[in-house]
């Protein structure tokens, strides 16, 4: 197609007042607003609790056995629609001011709640949850919220950590060790653990500290397992498990692993089934004999002791009669 010089020009101008247009025209549309998310529940900004940041993720409340802590959950309803929330505590110290509170649409809503400390609650950590549940539009047919609070008593803080009902089962290419994590202590725990087994001939399994998934509260035990990919086909093992935290928690346990081929079980199983089958075959053998020998292996003895004459070996009967008969004739 021959290029010309005017269609050019034409096309040059019409882009160049599209680009100046454009931004106009879109200046002069207003923004599509996002659509709105659904109710939140958390805690209420400021109000002088510790920590005071303005979007405090969590509740952080302390104080000793006896006292009374206040602080407030902020409900937000940015939806075009009223939400009904109905609150509670996970734990029997908490208690709402209100326990079921209607925000209007667009609004946010601060309810007063109270952590009253049993005066003979256990220093330490007392984890707990404050739980709001909506049923409606919002944030589905259930909608549902929750906002941690980490309460801790003053006092005496004691870390103590055991370990309990150690075991390891398997054979061949692969055993587990199992065990449990007990918190005995009053302040929550992060566990560390340690593995090393011992054989017969020399170490055969050493794992370095490390620290586990999760956390544990007082009182709250883990049932846990420890893989063991390559465990000795021949030895006796004891397998010893420590588990550490913070604040000087210790606890330690073992467990006896034995590891023999089925070979070396069933060669002196066999010979020992063979011995005792052999023993039973003699002593029946024996039975069967009787206390005089053999059956029929004898002479059976006269009234004189059994003792022939000794001039004469015993006749037979059927010889004699026929010597008598003969003797008769002539």
């Amino acid at each position: 197609m021959p290029f010309r010089p005017r269609t050019a020009v034409s096309g040059a101008i019409l882009a160049t007042a599209a680009v100046l247009l454009c931004p106009a025209a879109a200046a002069a549309r207003p923004a599509a607003a996002p659509a709105p998310p659904g109710w939140s529940a958390a805690p209420a900004p400021g109000d002088g609790a510790t920590p005071s940041a303005q979007d405090r993720p969590y509740f952080y409340l302390e104080g000793a056995p006896g006292t009374v802590m206040n602080d407030r959950l902020s409900l937000r309803n940015p939806t075009g629609r009223a939400v009904t929330v109905r609150l509670r505590g996970s734990g029997a110290w908490i208690a709402f001011a209100a326990k079921e509170v209607t925000v209007p649409p667009r609004t946010r809503a601060a309810v007063p709640f109270t952590v009253t400390v049993p005066r003979d609650a256990a220093p330490g950590d007392h984890p707990a949850t404050l739980i709001a549940t909506a049923a409606g539009p919002g944030r589905g047919a259930a909608g549902r919220d929750t906002v941690p609070v980490h309460l801790r008593v003053s006092g005496p803080v004691l870390a103590a950590l055991t370990v309990e009902n150690m075991s390891v089962r398997g054979r061949g290419e692969a055993a587990v060790i199992r065990y449990t994590l007990v918190n005995r202590g009053n302040t929550v725990l992060t566990p560390r653990l340690a593995v090393r087994a011992d054989g017969l001939f020399g170490p055969v399994l050493r794992r370095g500290v490390r620290t586990l998934p999760g956390r544990l509260s007082p009182g709250q035990s883990a049932e846990l397992t420890e893989p063991w990919a390559d465990p000795p086909g021949l030895d006796a093992v004891e397998v010893r498990l420590t588990a550490t935290a913070d604040g000087g928690a210790h606890g330690s346990a073992t467990a006896s692993y034995t590891a023999l081929p089925w070979g070396v079980v069933a060669g002196p199983a066999f010979l020992l089934a063979a011995g005792a089958g052999g023993l039973v075959i003699v002593r029946r053998r024996r039975r069967a004999q009787g206390p005089g020998g053999p059956q029929g292996g004898g002479p059976v003895g006269s009234a004189d002791g059994g003792k022939q004459p000794s001039g004469r070996q015993a006749a037979d009967p059927a010889v004699e009669l026929a010597s008598t008969g003969s003797g008769a004739r002539s």
